[in-house]
């Protein structure tokens, strides 16, 4: 699905990314994880269009994707949530998701004019297909509430939505367990799974509660000072020395050792 060969990406005379390689297989949770500063969310918003690599290459499906706009890769299917939800505050949850498929023909002078009752038809559509997402949400009782008045959680929830409302093959979570409570983000997780399984979705998942990776994603790759230091399953991950002290540092590590004899 999505190769990443030997990515840079520099900040003046910092490397962020450093010569990062991965994969993504289609059809597969992969979490991303890493202490802060790893260069996780600059990776990302490399592959997403948001920043231009300095180097490297990433390709999805065999089609070289390095350096196109988020727009573009938006219409080939992969899309990204970022740390702090991107909502229309000022519009209810159900208008959001119904702001999402680009090209509606309600955008156009023309159709405007002439073709009223062709926008009538896709507007009912767009809200049919709206409230199946809400429901499969389990958030339907939120439909007609001002995003801005969301939780942190429902608002991720909202923008997992987002992605929905149009052809996603994969989608980039950024932190989506960040500021969420546990029941909410259980319901995420739930989500992401059904998503997986029942609509073919690949994940690429950014988080650091632990528990969220172990349940949800295989492989795990982690990150250190912008290169790939290790990959595996979650279990085999948690017991990796040099993931270890990458986390903890090795006076901390030798620490827990000793703590544990």
């Amino acid at each position: 699905m999505i190769r990443v060969d030997n990515l840079v990406k520099s900040f003046g005379g910092f490397r962020a990314v450093d010569g990062a390689s991965l994969e993504i297989a289609d059809g597969s949770i992969t979490g991303l994880i890493g202490p802060n500063g790893a260069g996780k969310s600059t990776l990302f918003n490399v592959i997403a269009g948001v920043h231009q690599p300095t180097s490297g290459r990433v390709t999805m499906d065999g089609e070289d994707i390095t350096g196109l706009k988020p727009h573009e890769l938006f219409h080939k299917g992969l899309l990204r949530t970022f740390q702090v939800a991107h909502e229309f505050p000022s519009l209810t949850v159900r208008e959001n998701l119904m702001m999402v498929p680009a090209h509606q023909s309600g955008e156009t002078l023309l159709n405007t004019l002439i073709g009223r009752k062709r926008i009538r038809d896709d507007e009912a559509a767009l809200l049919k297909q709206a409230d199946e997402v809400l429901d499969f949400l389990t958030i339907s009782h939120l439909r007609d509430e001002k995003a801005g008045n969301l939780s942190g959680g429902q608002k991720k929830l909202l923008e997992l939505g987002r992605t929905m409302m149009v052809e996603a093959k994969i989608v980039f979570l950024d932190e989506v367990g960040a500021g969420v409570n546990r029941t909410l983000l259980n319901t995420i997780g739930d989500a992401i799974v059904r998503l997986n399984k029942e609509r073919g979705y690949t994940f690429c998942v950014i988080e650091h509660d632990m528990d969220f990776i172990g349940r949800l994603c295989d492989p795990v790759i982690v990150m250190a000072e912008g290169r790939v230091l290790a990959e595996g399953s979650a279990a085999h991950i948690m017991e990796n020395e040099a993931v270890i002290e990458a986390y903890l540092g090795t006076g901390l590590k030798n620490k827990t050792k000793e703590g544990a004899q």
